[in-house]
């Protein structure tokens, strides 16, 4: 299988960056787009040129690390996969592929197809912690909760922050993974001591961070891996306007 690729090349942080065409001629199909970067890297180690750099963890969905935009859709056009689970067998022989990095101001491209997402890790730490005691496993029925709340509390801690939400919103913004964090906690009994702060001070860091705001265009569902739901989004406006109106007052009546 022949793949004709153009990839993202960019030395640094500070350099200007350009599409490079490469041809991959002994590509399986059975591959995985990261092991379709792998073969083409060790080619270019063997003519004695600079590898691209990408990133990848576990390859296996969990991580979300393997951030690329491929041909024009984050994490590549195979719904809800990670680009390690998008196999060259969705791509036909002679096929041009475009391979660029996640485009956002709050990203920066460090190298090639790296971008630095510590915006995120930032946005949790300013979320803080729950005050629920540690120690031994509680009893599983101690802390009853609704099954409702318990699937969508589930179906929201899915998210794996890697960000494709923003890679896919015109925006730029980072409300999906957001409300996923948000709305996590929201359901849990655990999570409401520091519900009304912590949606503000995450709120706060995420525009900080350079975030665009959210419009609802839905791109971000559509790109996320995971399939986080538009509707967290709801509940990250929801509790953000409670929490900065003094309507949480009633809301706990």
């Amino acid at each position: 299988m022949k793949l004709k690729l153009k990839v993202w090349r960019q030395s640094g942080p500070d350099e200007k960056g350009r599409l490079v065409d490469y041809v991959v001629d002994n590509a399986d199909e059975d591959m995985s787009f990261l092991e379709l970067i792998d073969v083409l890297n060790e080619k270019l180690i063997l003519e004695g040129e600079e590898p691209v750099a990408f990133d990848q963890d576990c390859r296996e969905g969990i991580c979300g690390s393997c951030d690329m935009v491929v041909n024009g859709y984050a994490h590549g056009p195979q719904k809800a996969t990670t680009v390690c689970q998008l196999h060259l067998r969705h791509f036909k022989d002679g096929e041009t592929v475009t391979v660029e990095p996640w485009r956002s101001v709050a990203f920066p491209v460090l190298k090639d197809l790296v971008v630095d997402r510590s915006a995120l890790d930032r946005i949790i730490a300013a979320g803080g912690y729950i005050s629920a005691p540690t120690g031994s496993a509680p009893e599983a029925a101690s802390t009853p909760v609704p099954k409702p709340n318990a699937d969508r509390a589930f179906t929201a801690a899915a998210c794996i922050q890697c960000g494709a939400c923003v890679a896919a919103c015109p925006n730029g913004s980072a409300s999906l993974f957001l409300g996923s964090k948000i709305a996590h906690l929201a359901e849990l009994p655990q999570g409401q001591p520091e519900r009304w702060e912590r949606v503000v001070n995450m709120v706060e860091q995420h525009d900080a961070e350079g975030f665009g705001g959210c419009t609802n265009i839905g791109q971000c569902t559509v790109a996320c891996p995971k399939e986080i739901p538009l509707d967290v989004i709801a509940t990250l406006n929801r509790d953000y306007l409670l929490a900065t109106t003094g309507g949480r007052r009633r809301h706990i009546a």
